[in-house]
């Protein structure tokens, strides 16, 4: 027993030296510095958080506030701006509008009847302040989109069926086409009350892409009305069958729909760290630094929605990372750190980076995004946002595997691929992945998602570090292995 017990010894002493010799795990560091890094997060999370940026919602003191932390941060971190514009150094605008929709009505002519259609028959839209349509024909689609010959709408008053989860893309598909308006058939009055409360708040939408929509929805007994019941009933019939062809009815329409609308500029953050061999590519470090501003009822004690997770947490980490790449660089690729605006509008920053990127869109040779990263424990299992989408996966899971990492639920990862900004990079050639422990199952976000998500209880109170501090050091990692021009090469171009 006394033998057994010193051989075991030995061999115990021998694993730990070969340990010691290895050096510290990859995508590992000691307590005291996790406790370092822990205290900076919590940190920039409490300001950016705070009552005193007041939800960091874009055009407001909230967003002037916010932008001049992240660009001191990137300053004080020793990046230089990156918009490539010396004359915006820093920030990068991106032009926006808010619109709430005013008045609307709709009148149609068939035949030798008027019909003025009340609001509980008829609604009209339009993002711009004013916008008028009078005697134009009205043409019936069915349930067609693609197949519509531009000639056959251009310029007429498009009637379509409408269809749950399907209108929204078929109404674009047919706006290409450049009709005056679109009128979609819907059931009935709830569908008209649930169309005024979920159109009817304020939104913000990139000045380039609010241009004018006019889309109205009328309801299936007032379009009854208006064509006649046995007509409509053989339109909607013929729209069944597959040898169905656009009809040009005999009716004109008058639609006029106002708005509330602002124009201003808010900004995108960019910073820039050289890299040592310029031309060899360029990675991108990017995260939302906007919320919601106040919400919640009017009668709520508390109505700021600090967004402490959604997304302080995020950019929180991203800075963080940024300090330690930069006090170990230089890299050989560029690094280029993005803090985006209006994210929660539509990934409207990232849309407008693309746009107007500060270098080639070909040059990206990998974007990480950073978002409600502060949910899990230490030690959690990650969520692979984007996974399978881009040349990115085989060092991005040998880092994993080497580190100790294991990936979570991968459908549920799947789910949020078009939620973030890096979709926005991806729609566009650009490979972009969401990696993050908060990510890797219901078990782990749900919770989050059903309480303090776009509420005022997401607090910097709530916030846990322990995955998002994981999470930092697997991207520095990743980041150092993406930066180096003999690990990693992108794919020639086709």
């Amino acid at each position: 027993m006394i033998f057994q017990g010193a051989k075991k010894a030995l061999v115990i002493g021998a694993l730990l030296a070969l340990a010691a010799c290895a050096g510290k795990p990859i995508a590992s560091v000691p307590a005291e510095e996790r406790n370092a890094i822990e205290e900076n997060l919590r940190r920039d999370i409490g300001i950016l958080a705070s009552d005193d940026f007041a939800g960091r919602k874009p055009g407001t003191l909230g967003e002037e506030k916010t932008v001049a932390f992240i660009t001191e941060e990137l300053m004080k971190a020793g990046l230089t701006s990156g918009t490539n514009d010396p004359g915006s150094a820093w920030r990068a605008p991106v032009q926006l509008v808010t619109t709430q929709p005013f008045t609307s009505s709709l009148v149609v002519r068939s035949g030798r009847r008027t019909f003025e259609l009340g609001a509980e028959e008829a609604v009209a839209f339009t993002v711009r302040r004013r916008e008028l349509v009078d005697g134009q024909p009205l043409v019936f689609v069915g349930k067609e989109a693609e197949n519509i010959a531009a000639q056959d709408v251009a310029g007429k008053i498009v009637v379509m069926l409408g269809e749950p989860g399907v209108s929204p893309r078929r109404r674009a598909v047919l706006f290409e086409k450049r009709p005056a308006a679109i009128i979609t058939v819907i059931e009935g009055p709830d569908a008209i009350a649930r169309l005024n409360r979920a159109f009817g708040r304020e939104r913000i939408l990139l000045e380039s892409e609010a241009q004018g929509s006019l889309s109205a929805f009328v309801t299936a007994p007032a379009m009854a009305k208006t064509m006649g019941e046995r007509a409509w009933s053989r339109l909607t019939e013929a729209a069944e069958k597959e040898d169905f062809a656009p009809v040009t009815l005999e009716a004109t329409a008058k639609i006029e729909a106002t708005s509330q609308r602002r124009e201003f500029t808010s900004y995108n953050v960019m910073g820039r760290l050289p890299g040592s061999r310029p031309g060899s590519g360029v990675i991108v470090l990017m995260g939302h630094w906007d919320h919601l501003g106040e919400c919640g009822r009017e009668s709520d004690e508390d109505r700021v929605c600090n967004g402490a997770v959604d997304n302080a947490s995020g950019i929180a980490v991203m800075l963080e990372l940024t300090r330690r790449l930069a006090a170990s660089g230089p890299f050989e690729r560029d690094i280029y750190v993005i803090a985006t605006t209006a994210e929660e509008q539509g990934l409207l920053g990232a849309r407008a980076f693309i746009q107007q990127p500060p270098v080639p869109l070909e040059s990206i040779v990998a974007a990480f995004n950073f978002d409600t990263v502060a949910i899990a424990p230490a030690g959690s299992k990650v969520g692979f946002v984007g996974e399978g989408r881009t040349a990115l996966d085989p060092l991005i899971l040998e880092v994993m595997q080497q580190s100790g990492r294991e990936l979570g639920d991968r459908d549920f990862a799947e789910q949020f691929v078009q939620r973030q900004d890096g979709w926005a990079l991806l729609q566009d050639g650009v490979p972009a992945v969401f990696i993050s422990t908060a990510f890797s199952s219901e078990i782990v976000l749900g919770p989050y998602l059903s309480t303090d998500y776009h509420k005022a209880g997401d607090e910097v109170e709530a916030v846990v570090l322990g995955g998002a501090i994981d999470d930092l050091l697997l991207h520095e990692e990743l980041v150092r292995r993406f930066a180096d021009t003999a690990q990693y090469s992108p794919p020639a171009a086709e």
